[in-house]
């Protein structure tokens, strides 16, 4: 069993991923800025993790980060995701902890060699902004501390609280290209394979991309 910090605790992926871990046997501790709504099993923490003194209490003793959190701003003003990185980088290695971030699509290669599926002509505008910040992001962990443990699970493209799927249990696994026919993950079976990237941590340091 381990003690899991997950940051987006009430957001789409991050309260499956919390459900997916406490029906494990795992500790969970999630944080959200708004604790409502939280799986009763879940130890549940207020705070931003952009406050610094906060996020340092909230993981002590954890053997994994989880970060299930937009990319860009909630609100103007605000920092991006990815300024949160240097202090989540720190603490990770002075704990020892596993750090994982809930990636987008948009940063997958469409083919080998190829454009990543945010730069391809058809993209939606809407989503650029995000897939960008989340594409800085994983970058970001490829550049950084070899000391630091992660790792990095895109969903298919059709992927969110808008088309949540079912439960099935059978997904494909795959790396930094998308996989052949990809199009969509039910929240759930998403939450599956990412515990189960917890408990096995074969992807050190990898990006895996989740889909049917």
């Amino acid at each position: 069993m381990a003690k899991v910090v997950v940051f987006g605790v009430t957001g789409y992926a991050g309260s499956r991923i919390g459900a997916e871990l406490v029906s494990r046997g795992h500790e969970v501790v999630g944080v959200a800025r708004h604790a409502k709504g939280v799986d009763g099993r879940i130890q549940v923490l207020t705070g931003s993790i952009h406050d610094a003194a906060f996020v340092a209490d909230a993981v002590k003793g954890a053997q994994q980060i989880v970060v299930a959190l937009r990319a860009e701003p909630g609100e103007e003003g605000e920092p991006k995701l990815i300024d949160a990185l240097p202090l989540l980088t720190q603490l990770s290695i002075e704990n020892g902890a596993r750090l994982s971030f809930v990636g987008g699509a948009g940063s997958l290669k469409v083919a080998e060699g190829g454009p990543a599926l945010v730069e391809s002509a058809d993209f939606p505008d809407a989503y650029k902004g995000e897939a960008l910040s989340h594409q800085a992001i994983l970058g970001a962990l490829r550049e950084s501390d070899a000391g630091l443990d992660w790792f990095y699970v895109s969903p298919a493209p059709a992927f969110g609280s808008w088309n949540p799927g079912e439960r099935t249990g059978s997904f494909r696994v795959g790396g930094d290209v998308l996989l052949p026919g990809a199009e969509t993950v039910s929240g759930d079976d998403y939450a599956i394979a990412y515990v189960d990237e917890i408990e096995a941590g074969v992807h050190r340091r990898e990006r895996i991309g989740v889909a049917y």
